[in-house]
């Protein structure tokens, strides 16, 4: 097991290998990722590329990191991507349905200010609060997505019969 670091400002990075009990060179072998960039990834505030989160997002079997870099790491990213939590099922279905049902009513409305293909003073709020409850899905979605890509890294979910599935679906 690796040696736990007393630091405390510690980033997602080395929380997530700590977690797994893994010292740097054993990360490197998991990843692919150097031990050297690791430490300076975790202590010398550097941003990792790309491809260095997604080798330790297979690596460490925790898709969130790709998720945390996109939406607090990457300059285009923070703009356009949106943090997502893991949650339970149940709740991420829950929520969904609920702005499903939301947006039932609201689908007219759409339509009708989008007829002309502009937004007119009178139905920015409307427009607004339809593009809001659009967004609530998006991030479901992606909660979802994040969710079974967690369960298919623990091995929750057979990942041979999800991508067959999947694969059939295209």
């Amino acid at each position: 097991m690796g040696r736990v670091s007393v630091k405390a400002n510690k980033n997602i990075y080395q929380l997530k290998r700590e977690e797994l009990g893994l010292s740097r060179e054993e990360a490197s072998e998991k990843t692919g990722v150097s031990a050297d960039k690791i430490e300076k990834i975790e202590n010398r505030g550097v941003t990792p590329y790309p491809e260095e989160v997604l080798a330790m997002a297979e690596g460490y079997k925790e898709p969130a990191l790709c998720n945390h870099f996109c939406s607090k790491e990457c300059a285009i990213g923070r703009q356009y991507v949106p943090e997502v939590s893991i949650k339970d099922l149940r709740q991420i279905v829950l929520e969904m349905m609920v702005s499903l049902n939301n947006m039932q009513g609201k689908q007219t409305r759409l339509m009708e200010i989008s007829i002309d293909n502009t937004v007119d003073d009178d139905q920015i709020a409307d427009f607004v609060e339809i593009q809001g409850e659009l967004e609530k899905i998006s991030v479901l979605v992606e909660t979802l997505q994040f969710w079974s890509e967690e369960m298919l890294a623990e091995g929750k979910i057979d990942r041979e019969k999800y991508e067959a599935i999947k694969a059939k679906l295209k």
